[in-house]
């Protein structure tokens, strides 16, 4: 499989944008090149023909005759170098029928005529494009020359259309504003992107050294206004103190479960010894033999606990969906469990709903999770207790509710009850245990499309909600 090379993000973005703002100021600057040639052609016209309309005024005497002098040229001269064009355009006087009188300063026009084109003279258009054989493209501006309402002549101005197109000065400042914008778009966006990119890398260094194993890591405060940014960097610091610290818990109940798995084997191998070493005789030995049973047995749930949830974790385990009707599950269920307890010395109370709730469980796998939950809230009862099962429907699914009045979690194991193999200091002490029934449980109601969670805990007692699926109809 070929991997494909990559790029740093500065590099990725720089590059990119650079190509993107380049044609897009390439596109503009070819719309603008157009715009200004089109615009300096009307402009340059405009002065012909105002040109134009000012020799036909000067030509024209009080008499009624046309005359050319030097005045006339050297205002026309004048006149032609506020048009700025780099070829001097051709001016003809010529008669009304279009002979030619007089040209300033030269004749474009073959010499064998000495009249104009008809074309040109009978055009209506004071302004029109025409074309000579081995010549350019010539604009013709004309303009008559009257005297009392009569047409004595016409001024004819002959100019090529590459020489009015000629914006020499506005394409090189439009060249050069074009490429300030290109080098500034680019360094603009080098910077954002460094800006970016900085707090980015170190998170990706981070990460690297936690994939090897290095927790200990400290990522620089970064001053960023970017919120996307900051929240990355404050989530990622957060992460990695969660790690530290699954870290630390995973090894300190690493120690935990071997401890509770050792001490019921040394507890057997200690009586058991008594026992052979005729330590202790007759009905005292009886006693030993009973006690080691019993720890053979706490021994035996341990390891099944630890095999059932490793078959749950590895998908190893068979559920068997069926609808059930909870109502009647959840009282015979609850009522069993109280019947077994040898301390009898709490309240338990079951609320269910008048009309049937029927669920899409398994019946066996519920009772386990039921009776984790329930042993849990017994074990946190303190005098007085009292211990609350209610079924309910909310949010098109069923819940059920194991509420206790006992001591509560503490605020900062709320966050890891759920944890494999954690269990609470003060739970710790008092009951033994490899601490994988909450975690088990959830697993089980995952494995039902429902879900654990810890609704509520305080110093007045806590609450645990089963979701569960509702059968269809």
């Amino acid at each position: 499989m070929k991997i494909k090379k990559r790029t740093t993000l500065i590099r990725y973005w720089t590059t990119r944008y650079l190509i993107t703002l380049t044609t897009g100021l390439l596109i503009l600057s070819a719309v603008s090149f157009w715009w200004m040639e089109k615009t300096a052609l009307e402009y340059r016209l405009n002065l012909l023909k105002y040109l134009a309309e000012e020799t036909a005024d000067r030509a024209i005497k009080g008499n009624g005759q046309i005359v050319v002098g030097p005045v006339l040229s050297k205002a026309i001269e004048e006149r032609e170098k506020m048009i700025n064009l780099n070829k001097t355009p051709i001016i003809y006087i010529v008669e009304p029928d279009g002979e030619i009188i007089s040209t300033i300063p030269q004749i474009y026009i073959e010499s064998s005529s000495s009249k104009l084109p008809a074309a040109i003279m009978d055009h209506e258009e004071t302004v029109q494009k025409v074309k000579f054989e081995k010549a350019n493209e010539v604009y013709i501006v004309k303009s008559p020359i009257i005297d009392h309402d009569e047409i004595k002549g016409w001024v004819i101005i002959a100019q090529e259309e590459a020489s009015l197109n000629e914006i020499n000065t506005d394409h090189g400042m439009l060249a050069v504003m074009m490429c300030g914008l290109l080098i500034l778009g680019w360094a603009v966006i080098y910077v954002l992107s460094r800006k970016i990119s900085i707090p980015i890398q170190h998170v990706a260094n981070a990460a690297a050294q936690i994939r090897e194993g290095n927790y200990d890591i400290q990522l620089k405060e970064e001053e960023t206004r970017e919120e996307e940014i900051y929240e990355l960097v404050e989530s990622f610091k957060e992460m990695t103190n969660r790690l530290i610290q699954m870290e630390k818990l995973r090894a300190e109940l690493l120690a935990g479960v071997t401890h509770d798995l050792k001490t019921p084997v040394t507890s057997i191998s200690g009586l058991i010894q008594a026992v052979k070493d005729d330590v202790v005789t007759g009905k005292e030995s009886k006693e030993f033999l009973d006690i080691s049973l019993k720890e053979t047995h706490r021994l035996q749930r341990m390891i099944e606990d630890l095999l059932d949830y490793n078959s749950l974790s590895a998908g190893s385990f068979t559920m068997l969906m069926v609808n059930t009707d909870v109502n009647e599950f959840l009282r015979e269920m609850v009522y069993r469990w109280k019947m077994t307890q040898e301390e009898q010395d709490f309240d338990l109370r079951v609320q269910v709903p008048d009309q049937s709730v029927i669920g899409y469980v398994d019946s066996f796998r519920l009772q386990q999770i039921i009776i984790n939950l329930l042993n849990n809230a017994k074990q946190a009862l303190v005098e007085n207790g009292e211990i609350e099962v209610s079924l309910y429907e909310k949010e098109n699914e069923i819940r059920i509710d194991v509420k206790d009045n006992g001591r509560g979690i503490p605020l900062h194991e709320i966050n890891y009850v759920f944890e494999p193999f954690y269990r609470g200091e003060k739970k710790k002490l008092k009951v033994r245990g490899l601490g994988l029934g909450l975690p088990f449980s959830k697993m089980l109601s995952k494995a039902q499309k429902g879900d654990i969670t810890l609704k509520e805990s305080n110093e007045c007692g806590t609450t645990f909600t089963i979701h569960l699926r509702k059968a269809e109809t």
